[in-house]
Parts: C-alpha cells; structure tokens; sequence
C-alpha cells in the first residue's frame, strides 16, 4: 500500500503550528533546572578559588618582602606597612584580597606577618570568613 505524502493546506497547518505553551513550560524548567545545577556546583568552588588566591598573594607579599630585606637590610615597619613595597617599586599597587580588603601587615619580632580577614573581613571566623595568613602556628 502506497502512503500519499499530505499536501495542501492540512499539510501547511501541521507545519506552522509551532510549539505548545506546555512544550515551552516543560523547556524553561529543564533550562532552570539544568541552572540550579550548575549553582549549587559552582559557587563552593568560587569561595574555594578566593581563598587560594589570597594565599597566593600572601606568598607573592613574602617575596616582595624578602627582596625589600636583601635591598635595605630589614623589613618595613608596621606603621609604614605594605606601602614600603610599593614605595620601592616591589609592588604595582596596594594589594588587596579577593574581597577588596586590605591585606593587614603586622612586623612581629622581627618576622614580617601577612593576614587576610577573610570574606567577612573581620577577625576569627570559620570557612571563608576564616583568617588566612602566613603565621607559622595558623593550621593551612
């Protein structure tokens, strides 16, 4: 048996009748879904890439640090702070942490100490308000 192939104006309205509001209501929840998703995955994660930027700009500070000792023979003082690394040219600007605070400088017997307050920028806290500093007795 031979199938005919539709033709007409029956064949023109199957073809221009386009999606239902219950086939577009089905496509916007997969898409939010699908977004929810993708949230939940990444905001934990950009949390975690702050964090390890300010350690790395911690370590980056320390070695601007140990190169403003070779050239003058010891470390700024508190109350200049960090703006000696930019005075000497170590450093493009003020550095601040991935939260737009600046990172706190403390000379502590002797010993240059770098510290991030963390997300809320304040001290203590636990996760990513914790503090994130170079002190050798603060736990990595």
């Amino acid at each position: 048996m031979k199938r005919l192939a539709r033709t007409g104006p029956a064949a023109r309205r199957a073809a221009a009748r386009g999606m239902t509001l219950i086939e577009i209501m089905v496509v916007i929840t997969i898409i939010g879904l699908i977004a929810a998703a993708v949230t939940v995955a990444v905001v934990p994660r950009l949390q975690e890439a702050q964090v390890s930027r300010a350690k790395l700009d911690i370590a980056t500070i320390e070695g601007s640090l140990k190169l403003y000792y070779a050239k003058k023979g010891n470390y700024p003082d508190t109350a200049t702070g960090l703006k000696s690394l930019v005075d000497a040219q170590l450093l493009d600007k003020m550095p601040q942490d991935p939260w737009n605070h600046d990172y706190i400088y403390v000379l502590e017997r002797g010993k240059p100490i770098i510290t991030s307050y963390g997300r809320d920028g304040v001290p203590g806290g636990e996760g990513p308000d914790a503090d994130i500093s170079n002190r050798p007795d603060q736990k990595p």
